[in-house]
């Protein structure tokens, strides 16, 4: 990777202050000289009949004096004629024009401020003149909010303007050569039968827009009309492993993007043209499609409660293939930004390709770790003080548990006192408890056997009726 000195490092910085607005200039137009304005893809000539829709509205810039049979005129409508500019009748005998057709002029009322694909940007009027164009987001290949808007010197048009906001604003609109900055004289072009022409829809563009003041960037201001942008693309499918969607793109892409965190002293267009002139110049990488913006992330704690959007540069590169030559220069990227991004105000960078290459690649296992230990070390410390302070207000309370009654001491006595007779007593001595259920023998449950049983303080005593004769007894303590 070629090397940059010190000493060039500090004169981009000199030479590139706040963030200048870049040029958007509106590609289609309403000329009468173009073929592609007309449905036999050619310019009408003396023998050809003529015809404008009679219900449409447009504004035709000629450039020069066109020979014609018959002209069908709209009902409203306007030729721009410069000097030079005009019509004659023809009577027909053109003789390098054929036989006469109707040539039909095009409908513009297709044509929608909103699409990308009828914008070309660039740094300077001067890139604009040399096609040196900028590649860009969707969004922002759309005139932002501090662009200079073009439509080009000797040519008229017809655009859509509505938008989803009431107004469309930008730093200055340029028409037919004349700049308009101030809001007021802007204003009193669109109420003109030019203006009206040129322009129509739910919205009108608005100019007096202050220019960016921060030297890294502002936002473009389109992301509200981010679906109406993507309404006017066709995505092309993707062959890479790993399609991308950039912040503020309508489409996947091939390719690789890097994510850049800066400090103050970070500007974006002193980066911007490092890049341009340190990597874009070399052979190996003049291929390279670059876009570089600065966009809102959102943030989101422990990747599940969001939190506010933050700031970063975003730079897309595509290489019109799978995305290889883009990863590569990304890695080249992350190098320089390692070797002089603190000389830059870069305070960190990443990467993500289209091959599924990240800038972590090699070292994703103990990131997580770091990662997991960290969030549990933040639950630990922020969790456990919070969850104090929403129980001592209130906030949250304990459950309530269902109530169980233990019955008191007294209780259980007085039911037992209620039982009674129905406690257990054991099983029950067919000889000894119920004589009754006995066969009647002599001498065992008549009246001598209870009169042989007697209680006395010792216990009880009686007398077995086995071993009478020799009076043996048994007694049970009391």
């Amino acid at each position: 990777m070629p090397k940059t000195p010190d000493v060039f490092l500090l004169l981009g910085l000199c030479l590139f202050g706040a963030a200048d607005a870049l040029y958007k200039q509106w590609i289609p137009d309403t000329n009468y000289e173009n073929k592609t304005n007309w449905d036999k893809g050619s310019v009408p000539c003396g023998n050809d009949i003529v015809q404008f829709s009679a219900q449409r509205k447009v504004s035709v810039y000629v450039e020069t004096v066109h020979s014609v049979q018959e002209m069908r005129l709209p009902v409203d409508g306007e030729f721009i004629l410069p000097s030079g500019g005009g019509f004659m009748v023809s009577n027909g005998g053109d003789p390098g024009c054929g036989a006469g057709v109707t040539a039909q002029f095009k409908d513009a009322e297709s044509l929608q401020w909103f699409d990308p694909a009828l914008w070309q940007a660039a740094e300077s009027l001067d890139d604009l003149e040399k096609g040196r164009f900028l590649f860009s987001v969707h969004e922002e290949s759309v005139p932002c909010q501090y662009d200079n808007v073009l439509f080009r010197a000797g040519s008229s048009f017809r655009v859509d303007t509505t938008s989803n906001q009431p107004s469309v604003p930008v730093q200055s609109v340029s028409i037919l050569g004349k700049k308009f900055s101030s809001s007021s004289e802007f204003t009193h072009y669109l109420g003109s039968h030019s203006g009206r022409l040129q322009f129509y829809g739910t919205s009108s563009p608005s100019v007096g827009a202050s220019g960016c003041s921060d030297a890294s960037g502002c936002d473009c201001g389109n992301s509200a009309n981010h679906n109406r942008i993507c309404g006017t693309v066709t995505c092309a499918p993707m062959s890479c492993k790993k399609p991308l969607y950039p912040t503020g793109h309508c489409c996947d892409v091939c390719g690789a993007i890097v994510t850049i965190q800066y400090s103050p002293g970070f500007n974006l267009e002193s980066y911007r043209n490092r890049l341009q002139h340190l990597f874009l110049g070399l052979p190996s990488y003049q291929s390279i499609q670059l876009g570089m913006s600065k966009v809102l992330k959102s943030q989101y704690f422990l990747g599940v409660i969001p939190c506010a959007a933050a700031a970063e540069i975003q730079i897309v590169l595509l290489d019109g293939e799978s995305g290889p030559v883009a990863e590569a220069l990304a890695r080249d990227i992350l190098k320089d930004v390692q070797a002089q991004g603190s000389n830059l105000g870069i305070t960190g960078a990443e990467f993500q390709a289209s091959s599924g290459a990240t800038s972590g690649d090699g070292a994703g296992d103990n990131a997580g770790v770091v990662v997991g230990a960290v969030f549990g070390v933040l639950i630990v410390v922020v969790g456990l003080p919070l969850l104090a302070v929403l129980f001592r207000r209130g906030v949250i309370k304990m459950p309530t548990m269902p109530k169980i009654s233990i019955p008191s001491l007294s209780s259980l006595r007085r039911s037992q006192d209620e039982i009674g007779d129905f406690t257990d007593h054991g099983f029950e001595n067919p000889i000894f408890d119920k004589p009754t259920m006995m066969p009647e023998v002599p001498g065992i449950y008549g009246t001598e056997a209870a009169n042989s049983i007697s209680l006395t303080p010792s216990g009880v005593h009686f007398v077995n009726p086995v071993y009478d004769e020799n009076e043996t007894s048994i007694d049970f303590p009391a």
